[in-house]
C-alpha cells in the first residue's frame, strides 16, 4: 500500500510531485516531444545545444518549473520554451504542449520559387555548360531577393 498514489487512481503523466522539484533536462526535452530519444537529448547537452537559463547544461541537470529551455536543432532552428509542468515519463503531443510555454521565434518562410535545375527524367548527368547556367540562375535569384 505505500506504492499507491495520492488518491484517484488517474496516472498524472509522471509528473513531479511537490516534493520533487526537479527531472533531468535530457529526460525532459525528451518526454515533451522536443527531441525523439532520450540519448538524442543527452547528446544534445553533451555538445553544448541545450541552455537553461542562458547557460549550457550537463544531461543531469535539474529543470524546474519557470526555467526557460532552450534547444538548437541541426538545421539552426531553435526552440524556447518555459518549463510549465516537470514530467518524466514520455506523453503524447497533446498533453506534452501543455508541459511548457513555446517562445520559439517562428520559422524562416520557405522560398515559394520552384527549385532551380530541375531536370527531366532520362536526360542524363547535366553537361558542365548546363551545370553553369544552373549556377548562374541561382546567383540571379539570390541577388533578386524575395520581394520580387
Amino acid at each position: 500500500m505505500a506504492s499507491e498514489t495520492s488518491g484517484g487512481g488517474k496516472d498524472n503523466g509522471g509528473a513531479a510531485g511537490a516534493g520533487e522539484g526537479s527531472v533531468r533536462v535530457d529526460a525532459w526535452i525528451w518526454s515533451v516531444r522536443l527531441v525523439k530519444t532520450r540519448s538524442m537529448g543527452a547528446a544534445a547537452c553533451k555538445g553544448g545545444h541545450v541552455r537553461v537559463n542562458g547557460v549550457r547544461v550537463k544531461p543531469a541537470y535539474g529543470v524546474r518549473v519557470g526555467d526557460e529551455v532552450r534547444l538548437r536543432h541541426a538545421g539552426g532552428r531553435e526552440h524556447v520554451v518555459v518549463v510549465k509542468r516537470v514530467i518524466r515519463k514520455r506523453v503524447g503531443p497533446p498533453v506534452a504542449v501543455e508541459c511548457y510555454v513555446d517562445n520559439s521565434p517562428p520559422p524562416p518562410p520557405r522560398e515559394a520559387v520552384a527549385p532551380a535545375g530541375v531536370r527531366d527524367r532520362g536526360t542524363g548527368r547535366p553537361t558542365k555548360r548546363d551545370r553553369r547556367d544552373m549556377e548562374r540562375l541561382r546567383d540571379m535569384e539570390r541577388l533578386r531577393g524575395p520581394e520580387g
